[in-house]
């Protein structure tokens, strides 16, 4: 997929406006949506008649969408509306235990940033003596499951939360470095 653009299939509903959004002058509805591969921000317009329910998994993808009339745009953090923000920490976090074994692999596999800093350090709540037990640990043994971390590095956040917050804070865009999304560099055109 090399040069090709990344789209998403599926995505989750953070917020649906059955009217709109207030300081739009069109009253049409629009759902608020976080991809479930690269945790691309979306908004799009549903199909006349359709409604969308928070936490709902919607199909995006290029064949017959049976919710979801047009992408609008890929939007930002700040653009997402209070009830989207509320609603991104669980949705995300229901993608991170979905996709589990991905997400275990980033443990076993994450190497360094560069010569003083590991990529798993960008996790909230790892430092140096957590990166230790993580890399000796998985040395001995790959990980399994979220549990086997959790087992077997001792004194360490629940890793679903830990991951969830990660990513939550790189859709913020705040970072240097990003580990599970892209960032987003507004261009024109659509998504």
């Amino acid at each position: 997929m090399h040069g090709e653009e990344k789209r998403e299939d599926y995505a989750y509903v953070l917020d649906f406006l059955s009217s709109g959004r207030s300081s739009s002058g069109r009253a049409e509805p629009i759902g608020q949506l976080v991809g479930e591969e690269w945790f691309t921000l979306l908004e799009v317009v549903p199909k006349p008649g359709a409604a969308m329910s928070q936490g709902e998994k919607v199909y995006i993808g290029r064949a017959e969408r049976d919710k979801v009339a047009l992408i609008k745009a890929r939007i930002t953090y700040n653009d997402l509306t209070q009830n989207a923000k509320g609603e991104l920490p669980q949705a995300v976090s229901r993608i991170v235990k979905a996709r589990e074994q991905h997400f275990v692999d980033v443990f076993n596999n994450a190497g360094p940033l560069n010569i003083r800093e590991h990529s798993l350090e960008l996790l909230p709540g790892i430092g140096k003596k957590h990166l230790g037990s993580i890399l000796k640990a998985r040395e001995e043994k790959k990980f399994e499951s979220f549990k086997d971390i959790s087992e077997r590095i001792t004194l360490m956040q629940e890793p679903v939360k830990l991951i969830t917050d990660r990513i939550v804070e790189e859709l913020q865009g705040t970072g240097r470095f990003y580990m599970f999304t892209k960032p987003y560099v507004k261009k024109e055109g659509r998504y």
